[in-house]
This record gives structure tokens, C-alpha cells and sequence, in this order.
């Protein structure tokens, strides 16, 4: 069922209770849990924390816990799926789930009244037909996945209703918005209806500590909306870097910096704004101060000559103190970086308790780590999509285009994590529609192929859908591949959350994957066991 009063069926039912909070590895869900972890502390709420990575990590967690707890709160997880077959919990088992994640099963709505509801079709019509036609509407409904709001501005909210929002909260609600957006899982308008929402709370604040003796004291934070360039690190660390440029993506995108003629252009660019290369190849902080002071116009109206329009985006910049100051976008790509940090021999838990560190203003230094480890990571997506298209790597499969990096590509152990493969399929099918004279495969969707682990043989497969600017951001992969897998008997392993990605021990052929994609699914027994409430 869905939850239409946040604070009383929801947050009311738990604030007295022991809870288990099972969170999902991805940055928006680190924020939700930022939040909620606030407030439980506020009313000093009982909980455990389990970071769950899939569907085999959500199903050991519950086991664990369900004998010691009766409410149980899933953050960007278990919406898309039957809980009640996945899981089979007790009677008096809740289960608050709070997911971006799209379609939401029909069990988990109904699973109140299914029972009922099959019983009075059964009296109005023939069992057979109606179990054809509900395969055919769940199929409709099913076959695409996409994302709804963001689960830390739905968290931010619930604290909002109960007057107990901070400025910390509201920036971790500006950080998982903005994870939508760098992760490509959100239409554009989406994302612009959340940020007016957020820049709301913002005045709001910001006018609420005007008066505050605080306001300008060395540990005071400030959160400013601002008008940015849409680059991994920011202004200070892409634009006005050369050797630092040829990671940006936007760039790289639109000069083409793969070819010989593509860094001519960015020779260009600089001499038309008129920088000095001695002091494009400083830090930011480093530069001339006369140079700082016009930059944004100078980038303005150089961009414009070479065809880069509309090149800012909106979005939020916080500023810790006078010394320390990021955009959102920084933030989103440091997180990720320590969530998925292959550098170190460290399990996913560690990495998990790293990256959710980060998101505290006491935790700079980490911060500042994940930002380290997200240029080495940005960089190493930049040279493989150049790789790529200079080697002809992406093959049409007919109705898709197909890349597999092989083993012993460089920086490859990165890529079999899903964020990183995520931003990497992304900006490759980018790079390729810039780059190709074929207007076919100009509108063809992507799917991409990584080594996962080299000595059992499997390899990360993901899919993504065509480059579109008025794109509602669905993917039909997930369904595609479940059929896929069963035409061509491959070992597979659907264990992400988001549908569009599986773990394969043997290859799927192009060919099986759109045949597949228009057939039925098959039917299941729809049961109620215990209590499922969507937020």
C-alpha cells in the first residue's frame, strides 16, 4: 500500500519502536539514510544499519535480523520486486520502503486486497482469460524501468513536515538530486521542478539564519544556488585546467579530443578567450586575480563562438567556513568514488561506512579523498570512451550498439562496478552519437559489457537507452535480458536493484535480446503475508 501521510504512518509507527534500516550502495540512498539517521537521533530511535548491495545481500540481511525486529525501512530497494516472494516474512513483519526505483510491483500496493480481488474475478469471468489479460497489462506496466523522487528529498521532507529540517539535511537532499541527475536517471524537467523545490528550502533557511549571531563565524555553513558548468569536478578544477580539460566531458564531447583535430580546436578555445597557457596550466587559486574576476564571462562568450550554448546547468554549491567550498556534482562523484574504491583491498561495507563519512562537514579530509579518487576515476572513463571510438570498439548489433571491454584494458577493474560502468556506458553512447555519420545508429541504444571477476569467468553487462534530449530516461533492459537468458540458457545473476544490469557468465547475443523484449512475462501466485508500505 502507499503511505499518503509520511509523518503518521509512517514516521510515527517507528519513532517507538527497534527498526532495521537496509540501504541500497548508491549515493542517494547514503543521503536518505543521512537524514533519517538525524531524526532517529533527534528522538533517539533504536536502529541498526545493513547496507545492502542486492538482492542476495537483502535476503541474508532480513534472515539476520528478522527474529530481533518487527519494522524494517528499505531505502532505494525492494520496491520494484515481490517482497513477499523474495523475502517471505512473518505475519507481523512491516516493511516501509522508500525507492526511487520504477515500476513498484503490484504486490507490494495490493497485497492487502489480492486475495480478495482474484476471488471476485474469478465470479465475474473465466479464470483463463483474465490470467492472459493481467499478463499482458503486467507486462505493459513492467517492461520499463525508470526512477521516481529522489528517497533523500522525500526524507528531507518528512523532516520538514515535523519542523525539525537542518542545513545539513537540506544539502544531503540537494546531493541526492543531484546523483539523479549525474547517474543519467531523470528526465531534465524532473530534475529542474526538484531543484526549484530545493531552492525554496534554501531561501528559506538562508533568510531563517540571517539574524543568527552565527551566520558569519568560521564554522558556519551556507548553501547558494548557482548556475555551474556541468563538468565532473567544477569550474576551478575542469575549465580553467588545461591538462585537467581533456577530462571533462562535456568538452571532450563537443571538440572531439580524441582526434588530432579535436585538440586543435581546444588550442583554439583557449587563445580565443585570450588565457595565457601559463596560467591555464595553474590551479585555480593559483591564478591571477584579474583573471578570475571576468572568467565566467570570458567562457561565456567564447563558448558561444564554438558552438557550446546553454553549457550551465542549475544547481547548488555549499560552503563550509571561508575555506571550503563544493558544488553538489563534486560531491556526488567523491561518494561514489569511495563507494566503489578498487584501489584498496577493503569490502563493500567499508567502502559503504567511507563514503556515507564523507557527507559529514567533520569528515573533510575524506571528502577530499573521494574527490582525489574521482578525478583518477573520471579521468580513466575519459581515455577508455577515446579508446573506444578511436579503436571502433562499439559494434551495431542491429536493433543496439555493443561494446565489451576486454581483460586487459587498462583501468578496467574500475568498471565492474555499476556507477562507474553506469557513467562510462553513458558518455561512450554520447561520445559515439558525436562522432558517427550514421544516422541509424545515432538512435540506437547502448548495451556494454565488463569483466566482473576474471577468474570466475563473468563479466557486468548493462544497458541504457538511446541518446535523446527530450528522453523520459526508461530502459526495456531489464526484461530483455531476463528473456534473453533463457532463450540462450546463459548462467546469470540478476542481483542489482536497477533492472538493466546483470552478472553473465557466458555472453548474450544482440540478436536474442529484442526478440524477447515484446513477450509475455509469466504469471505468478500473488499471497499476502505481512505488512508492505510504500513512502
Amino acid at each position: 500500500m502507499f503511505v499518503t501521510d509520511i509523518r503518521k504512518e509512517f514516521y510515527d509507527v517507528v519513532v517507538n519502536q527497534r527498526v532495521a534500516l537496509f540501504v541500497s550502495p548508491d549515493i542517494d540512498a547514503l543521503c536518505a539514510c543521512k537524514v533519517l539517521q538525524a531524526l532517529f537521533h533527534c528522538d533517539q530511535v533504536q536502529y541498526t544499519l545493513v547496507p545492502v548491495a542486492g538482492w542476495q545481500d537483502l535476503g541474508t540481511a532480513f534472515m539476520e535480523h528478522k527474529e530481533q525486529y518487527q519494522y524494517f525501512v528499505l531505502i532505494n530497494c525492494g520496491a520494484n520486486v515481490d517482497l513477499l516472494e523474495t523475502l517471505q516474512p512473518e505475519e507481523d513483519s512491516v516493511f516501509f520502503i522508500c525507492d526511487t526505483h520504477r515500476p513498484v510491483d503490484v504486490v507490494n500496493v495490493y497485497n492487502d486486497t489480492q486475495d480478495a480481488l482474484e476471488r471476485r474475478i474469478e465470479r465475474q469471468r473465466a479464470r483463463r482469460e483474465w490470467e492472459a489479460r493481467r499478463r499482458e497489462i503486467l507486462f505493459d506496466y513492467e517492461q520499463y524501468e525508470y526512477h521516481g523522487t529522489s528517497a533523500a528529498l522525500v526524507m528531507f521532507e518528512l523532516a520538514w513536515v515535523m519542523s525539525k529540517d537542518t542545513k545539513d539535511m537540506l544539502w544531503w537532499s540537494v546531493i541526492g538530486v543531484t546523483d539523479q541527475w549525474v547517474h543519467d536517471k531523470i528526465p531534465h524537467m524532473k530534475y529542474v521542478t526538484d531543484i526549484a523545490t530545493l531552492q525554496r528550502h534554501v531561501s528559506r533557511h538562508n533568510h531563517k539564519n540571517e539574524d543568527e549571531e552565527n551566520s558569519l563565524s568560521i564554522d558556519c555553513m551556507r548553501i547558494t544556488f548557482e548556475y555551474e558548468y556541468p563538468s565532473p569536478y567544477g569550474i576551478k578544477f575542469v575549465i580553467l585546467c588545461q591538462n585537467n580539460m581533456l577530462q571533462c566531458f562535456m568538452t571532450s564531447l563537443r571538440f572531439k579530443l580524441w582526434s588530432i583535430n579535436g585538440q586543435k580546436k581546444l588550442q583554439e578555445f583557449l587563445a580565443d578567450m585570450g588565457l595565457p597557457l601559463k596560467q591555464v596550466r595553474q590551479k585555480f587559486n593559483s591564478m591571477d586575480m584579474t583573471i578570475k574576476e571576468n572568467l565566467r564571462e570570458v567562457i561565456e562568450e567564447s563558448a558561444n563562438k564554438f558552438g557550446m550554448k546553454d553549457i550551465r546547468v542549475q544547481t547548488f554549491a555549499v560552503h563550509f567556513g571561508f575555506k571550503n567550498r563544493f558544488l553538489a556534482s563534486d560531491v556526488v562523484h567523491a561518494a561514489s568514488a569511495l563507494l566503489e574504491n578498487v584501489e584498496k583491498d577493503e569490502t563493500p561495507t567499508d567502502n559503504f561506512i567511507k563514503a556515507l563519512d564523507c557527507l559529514s562537514r567533520s569528515n573533510l579530509e575524506r571528502l577530499h579523498l573521494g574527490i582525489d579518487l574521482a578525478k583518477k576515476k573520471l579521468k580513466a572513463i575519459q581515455q577508455t570512451v577515446a579508446s573506444c571510438i578511436c579503436t571502433n570498439l562499439i559494434l551495431s548489433q542491429g536493433p543496439f550498439l555493443y561494446c565489451h571491454l576486454l581483460e586487459g584494458t587498462p583501468d578496467v577493474k574500475l568498471f565492474s562496478k555499476p556507477l562507474a560502468l553506469t557513467l562510462l556506458c553513458k558518455y561512450l553512447l554520447k561520445a559515439f552519437v558525436c562522432s558517427t555519420r550514421n544516422k541509424r545508429c545515432k538512435i540506437l541504444p547502448l548495451i556494454m559489457a565488463a569483466p566482473l571477476d576474471v577468474e570466475k569467468g563473468t563479466v557486468i553487462v548493462l544497458g541504457i537507452p538511446p541518446e535523446s534530449e527530450t528522453s523520459d530516461k526508461k530502459n526495456f533492459f531489464g526484461r530483455a535480458f531476463e528473456k534473453a537468458a533463457e532463450s540462450t540458457s546463459s548462467r546469470t545473476l540478476h542481483d542489482h536493484f536497477d533492472t538493466s544490469g546483470k552478472s553473465l557468465q557466458h555472453s548474450i547475443m544482440g540478436r536474442d535480446l529484442t526478440h524477447h523484449t515484446r513477450q509475455p512475462l509469466e504469471g505468478r501466485a500473488d499471497q499476502a503475508f505481512c505488512d508492505v508500505r510504500l513512502l
